[in-house]
């Protein structure tokens, strides 16, 4: 089933078990992949356009809780965390940290770096090979750490 169709089926279920936080955090993803098909003029979206606007959902929110908590909100931070956390649950699994220093480091190899001015040309191959599995912060930090040594 894609990942669109899911995301509607469990929108559905979400609505009849009454649960609103689920339900505000599904309508949300709904919400952008119709504005990203709007935008580009009623096109298809894949399975991997649609995990990229649900990381950007998860991001944001994550962003929005953290704002919350630093004003002394923290009621509307849960209500944040949580959304993030059903849509989480659509987005293949993250790497650890020791996972993503071992494939930092086959790319570092394959391209032949040895030196932090060459954390571009580690970035571009790492951007692509990562894309969904990691953080693109998280990525440069590892690279910058491990270009440094």
């Amino acid at each position: 089933m894609a990942l669109e169709q899911q995301i509607q089926k469990d929108m559905m279920a979400a609505m009849k078990a009454k649960e609103q936080v689920r339900l505000e955090a599904l309508r949300a993803v709904k919400s952008a992949i119709l504005v990203a098909k709007t935008a580009a003029a009623n096109v298809e979206l894949t399975d991997a356009d649609i995990i990229k606007l649900m990381q950007k959902q998860v991001k944001q929110r994550k962003e929005s809780a953290q704002m919350f908590v630093d004003a002394g909100r923290p009621e509307l931070a849960e209500n944040e965390l949580a959304q993030a956390a059903f849509i989480e649950v659509y987005l293949p699994k993250q790497l650890t940290e020791q996972e993503l220093e071992e494939q930092l480091k086959v790319i570092i190899a394959e391209v032949g770096a040895t030196s932090p001015a060459q954390m571009g040309q580690v970035m571009g191959v790492a951007s692509k090979r990562l894309a969904g599995l990691a953080d693109g912060r998280a990525i440069s930090m590892v690279v910058k750490k491990l270009l440094s040594c």
